[in-house]
């Protein structure tokens, strides 16, 4: 699969006199938590649907080989194969979206999920995560050396002292670069949004990460104090709405950090549908990037076919 959005010229006049009107987007936000979720066969149906959207993640200091395998059997196989069939979805090939791992675990994740006959694709963080605070060129060489190991989603995070300081330009011109350096590969842009400030930046910085070429923007690397929020979603979203209505080119939403129960895997998929419709709930266009969420999601489906939950020996995750 291509990467979609090449990007467009810097126009600084499209963010120049933005401000974001914090107030409406709270009350938005409020009403997202405060809906009624879908209850029995609805909720199987939208909570299967969630797997599908999940990049399953390990980003820890202790990930060795083996459990970035046991990550790898688990997207391949993201919920018990006697519960599926319960369902009637055994034979629908569900997986999910992608699993996600530091650079030097790229390798592993490619070599387990070509052993099990699976292509899943295999994304890979990069350019100093989770702060960002490495020179450029060792930013742009790690994007390299993933995209080599066969990386083709590369989860980048942004320099945020150019958002905090208004360096628009330099932050375009970063982002470019890591456009180029991923090649094929799709650029999906973390923008670390508990550390941007303020809503009108994330408008800004979500905007000119779409104009340099990203083919996704994500809020969180999920190491920062505050990370997917339902107020940040709404301004990202309404960014992505801007960017499609201005140029035709449709960028992808990824929330990452803090998802971690089912109840909020239905919240994120309707407030996607609300705000950008159906077209977006496609793993081209729409990711929730988690490590523990896959768990309560096949918790939830043990309930509903079995009426009782699950033991902890009864759902091993990975």
């Amino acid at each position: 699969m291509s990467a979609r959005n090449r990007g467009t010229e810097l126009d600084l006049s499209w963010i120049s006199k933005v401000q974001v009107n914090q107030p409406a987007v709270l009350r938005r936000a409020q009403q997202i938590q405060a809906r009624r979720t879908v209850k029995k066969e609805w909720q199987a149906a939208w909570l299967l649907k969630a797997v599908t959207f999940i990049d399953l993640t390990t980003l820890a200091g202790d990930d060795t080989s083996s459990n970035v395998q046991r990550l790898c059997y688990k997207a391949k196989y993201p919920i018990r194969e006697d519960l599926l069939k319960t369902l009637n979805m055994h034979d629908k090939g569900l997986t999910t979206a992608a699993v996600c791992v530091y650079p030097a675990r790229v390798c592993d994740a490619v070599k387990a999920l070509k052993a099990a006959g699976c292509t899943i694709p295999v994304a890979s963080v990069a350019t100093g995560f989770p702060a960002g605070q490495t020179h450029l060129k060792t930013r742009l060489e790690e994007i390299r050396l993933a995209v080599e190991d066969g990386a083709t989603e590369i989860d980048v995070v942004i320099n945020r002292t150019l958002v905090l300081t208004g360096q628009w330009e330099a932050l375009y011109g970063e982002i470019r670069q890591f456009r180029k350096a991923c090649g094929e590969a799709h650029l999906k842009t973390i923008l670390a949004t508990g550390e941007l400030g303020s809503l009108t930046n994330v408008y800004k910085a979500s905007m000119i990460a779409m104009m340099a070429g990203s083919d996704f923007i994500k809020t969180s690397t999920g190491k920062e104090t505050v990370n997917a929020t339902f107020p940040v979603a709404i301004v990202m979203l309404r960014a992505i709405r801007d960017f499609f209505w201005k140029t035709g080119n449709k960028v992808g939403f990824k929330p990452a950090g803090g998802i971690r129960n089912a109840k909020d895997s239905l919240a994120w998929l309707s407030l996607v549908k609300e705000e950008l419709g159906d077209e977006w709930l496609t793993p081209e266009l729409f990711r929730i990037g988690a490590s523990t969420l896959l768990s309560d999601i096949e918790r939830q489906i043990y309930h509903h076919v079995t009426g009782r939950y699950a033991a902890y020996h009864d759902l091993p995750m990975s």
